[in-house]
């Protein structure tokens, strides 16, 4: 059989509060709006791939619950303090005591896993 190859294009959730969850990728998250139709998506530009949020009920074909994004920040100490750590739900840290990952959750429970991007000189 023959490899597909594929690559991650992109993330959809569903959401019954869209506006809720555009302010939170938007503001919280600092993620920037690059396509939007009111009342039925958002997309966010995630660099090589993009963030969709949509309101539950727009598609004819639902999707189960359950998810984690995975979103890169350049420091994570830096980001968990500008977010506050009373929006953290759990964290785990490195060997070298240095925050490793942090999960929040979006406006309706979806979770949102912090890491800290390597650098480009680093496998």
């Amino acid at each position: 059989m023959a490899k597909v190859n594929a690559r991650l294009a992109g993330v959809e959730l569903y959401f019954d509060n869209l506006p809720a969850a555009r302010q939170f990728y938007e503001v919280i998250l600092g993620l920037r709006v690059m396509d939007e139709t009111a009342g039925h998506h958002v997309q966010f530009d995630g660099g090589p791939t993009f963030l969709c949020l949509e309101a539950k009920g727009a598609e004819d074909y639902p999707s189960l619950d359950k998810a984690v994004i995975f979103l890169e920040v350049s420091n994570l100490r830096d980001a968990l303090e500008a977010i506050g750590e009373d929006r953290i739900v759990k964290k785990q840290s490195a060997k070298d005591g240095r925050p490793a990952w942090a999960v929040l959750h979006d406006p309706e429970g979806h979770n949102v896993l912090l890491l800290e991007a390597r650098p480009a000189n680093r496998p």
